[in-house]
This record gives C-alpha cells, sequence and structure tokens, in this order.
C-alpha cells in the first residue's frame, strides 16, 4: 500500500559483500528508508567495537547511499544512523550527539544522513549475555524500571510497527524478532505477511516481556530514536 513505509535494518558492510553488491540499489529503487547501526563517527572506537575494518567498510556503504541520493537535501531517500550506548546507561541526548555526527561525517568523508536515532540497549542477545557475564544484569534492568516513563507508551514502536524477518513472518518490534517471539495475532502461532494483507492489525494484542522496560525508560526509545 502507498502509506506504509518500509525501513531496511541495514548492517552496512553488506553492501559490500558478495553477492549483495545490487542490494543498495535495489533499496533506492524501492523507495526503502534505510536505517543504519554506526556507534560512533571514530575509526578506532567503531574497530574496537565491531572489529578491524568494519569501520571503512561502514563508511564506505554509507557513501555508495549517498551517491544514490540517500540522505542528500531534497531527496526522498531517508538515511538514517543509529548510536547505542557502550555500556549499561541509557543514550545521551539525541540532537546534540547527532550534530556531532553530521559535523564529522561531512567534513571528515564528505558524508550527509538525515538523522541520527539514539536507542536503549535491550538486555538481550549479545549485550544481554555481556551484562549476565559481568554481573551487571540485574543492575541494568533496575536502571531501566527505575527511569520507567508512562509518557512514552504512546510512540513505542511496537504500537505502529511491524517487524518482518526474512522469511515474512511477523513480530511486534525488532527486539521480539530477536528472541523469535512471534506477533501474537491472527490465531496462528506464527503469522506471516501474507495474512497481514487480509486482515487489519487495530486493537491487536502486543507480546511483551521485561525487555520493553528498554523502549519506556527515559527518553524512550523507538526505530525512530527518542521518544520524547
Amino acid at each position: 500500500a502507498a502509506d506504509i513505509k518500509v525501513i531496511d535494518r541495514c548492517n552496512l558492510t553488506i553492501l559490500s559483500e558478495p553477492g549483495h553488491e545490487d542490494l543498495a540499489e535495489f533499496l533506492a529503487a524501492e523507495q526503502v528508508a534505510v536505517s543504519a547501526s554506526l556507534p560512533c563517527y571514530s575509526r578506532d572506537n567503531v574497530d574496537i567495537q565491531r572489529g578491524d575494518g568494519v569501520f571503512e567498510r561502514s563508511i564506505a556503504g554509507l557513501r555508495k547511499l549517498n551517491a544514490l541520493g540517500y540522505g542528500q537535501p531534497g531527496s526522498n531517500l531517508e538515511l538514517n544512523l543509529v548510536y547505542n550506548p557502550q555500556g549499561p546507561s541509557l543514550p545521551p541526548p539525541q540532537q546534540a550527539l547527532e550534530n556531532d555526527y553530521k559535523a564529522h561525517l561531512k567534513e571528515d568523508f564528505g558524508i550527509v544522513f538525515n538523522h541520527l536515532h539514539t536507542i536503549t540497549n535491550q538486555p538481550i542477545a549479545r549485550f544481554g549475555s555481556t551484562l549476565v557475564s559481568r554481573g551487571q544484569f540485574e543492575g541494568y534492568m533496575q536502571l531501566l524500571r527505575d527511569n520507567f516513563s508512562a509518557d512514552n507508551l504512546a510512540g513505542v514502536m511496537c504500537r505502529g510497527t511491524v517487524s518482518v524477518d526474512w522469511r515474512g513472518y511477523l513480530y511486534d518490534c525488532d527486539f521480539n524478532q530477536m528472541l523469535d517471539l512471534p506477533m501474537p495475532v491472527l490465531a496462528s502461532d506464527r503469522p506471516h505477511l501474507r495474512e497481514l494483507l487480509e486482515q487489519p492489525l487495530n486493537q491487536h494484542p502486543i507480546a511483551t516481556r521485561d525487555h520493553c522496560f528498554a523502549c519506556t525508560a527515559g527518553q524512550g526509545s523507538s526505530c525512530g530514536g527518542t521518544l520524547n
């Protein structure tokens, strides 16, 4: 449908992987918004966190997207970057960090983008395992609970966004997809995109667990960054 916005959660390094060289062109042709993780605008910080060479390949991916019109003034091809805190803390103010990213990436690499989205780390998957191994899991969960704000509930991503995996199965959000927690709708144990075309999702229940506190803590967190 014309009024549906499709967002690709893009790992920038995939754009240079063999067999995926035409992915950026495909996304541009289909008018897909790109949301790409870049934990810092510094080579050293990114490579320490993600591995040697990741920053250089990420910059190459961003340049490829820019060349196709992504993030350019006046273009309808949307390019947003995503920042997550390095440790068990809430994200810093989004606008100030976005200004820093834009200044450094433009000056150092000639890269432009639309917005920076700061997203609270979810206590799941690799980050959750790291917290457990360091004895920080309970402390981080308490931080999220202590900073819960009911004002964020109206804007969380699960209320207006559907996450679709590569097979077409549906989830309330990306994090539920990571946990293999299907959307509890359509009278199906594992609802699929093809079923969604025949049934609206208004008023459907949302699968929630303790990790959802990450989206409601502090400034709030969604696929569009902070909520307040």
